[in-house]
């Protein structure tokens, strides 16, 4: 890889294991998070990636026992790619691009869909060319590049948590974010907005943390802020989850569309399948 960089977790190790046990010479595997494949050189006892980069038998062993976690390999040390400063984040692999988990619970959806492809439905949802875009709560990313992707001129895309930023800058998968009509702000949201002008955003895209890590951002105050700073006519997807689906089933997710019609959104619309709510002004 171009960086020096190799990223790892348990289905790539086993691949190695089985291309070894089959004494093969040679064998694809991807290295990036499952965005490309290269072929790389195997010994009896080594999976070669570069003239430093290596890794035997008894580290792919290692690696191919930790199911939900991704390491990263450069100049021939192994790091997992977590921290545990202000709780246990981690990005966690899936078959396509990873999600981030904080205290064991992921931020994207990931069953029956990878979590890439998750933050393409939600921006669908409100996005059409030419709008300038709030992007609330940046994460890895992948919303605000999917806003681009859908012929946004312009994302505003905030993000406070220290530990996001430095998972973000290690995950291949966030690489399209750095881009000039991406303006990336490391703030507190819930007071950043208190500066924006109104109705200077033509959409919005809400995926804030879970209601347990940050009940201010699903709360009237803020969703009146969120009315205030979109255009008469502008749309807003708001990623919920739904934490109490097996009790409740969606009762969550009507509430917060209560919680937003009463600040002045004249349409909203349940989207059950994308655990959320869309909004019109």
């Amino acid at each position: 890889m171009g960086d020096g960089k190799y990223y790892f977790y348990s289905s790539v190790a086993k691949q190695a294991l089985a291309a070894m046990d089959q004494k093969k010479e040679a064998v694809d595997i991807s290295v990036d998070l499952n965005k490309s494949t290269k072929t790389f050189s195997m010994s009896k006892n080594e999976l070669i990636l570069d003239s430093i980069n290596k890794l035997n038998r008894h580290q792919l062993l290692y690696l191919s026992k930790k199911e939900n976690k991704i390491f990263v390999l450069k100049d021939n040390e192994l790091k997992t790619l977590e921290f545990r400063h202000h709780g246990y984040y981690k990005l966690v692999p899936t078959e396509r691009a990873p999600t981030v988990e904080i205290n064991g619970v992921k931020m994207h959806r990931s069953k029956g869909i990878n979590p890439f492809a998750d933050a393409e439905q939600k921006a669908k949802e409100v996005i059409k060319k030419g709008h300038r875009v709030l992007d609330t709560c940046g994460g890895l990313g992948y919303t605000a590049i999917w806003a681009l992707r859908k012929g946004a001129r312009e994302v505003l895309s905030v993000e406070y948590d220290e530990s996001i930023l430095k998972l973000r800058e290690q995950n291949p998968w966030s690489k399209d974010l750095y881009n000039k009509r991406i303006k990336l702000v490391n703030a507190d949201i819930s007071r950043f907005i208190e500066d924006l002008e109104s109705e200077s955003f033509d959409s919005i895209l809400h995926d804030p943390p879970r209601l347990s890590l940050a009940g201010e951002l699903y709360g009237e105050k803020f969703y009146a802020e969120l009315y205030r700073v979109l255009v008469k006519g502008g749309g807003l997807f708001h990623y919920t989850g739904n934490p109490h689906l097996v009790r409740r089933g969606n009762a969550f997710l009507v509430n917060v569309a209560r919680r937003l019609k009463s600040v002045g959104f004249r349409k909203v619309l349940l989207r059950e399948y994308l655990l959320g709510v869309k909004v019109i002004k």
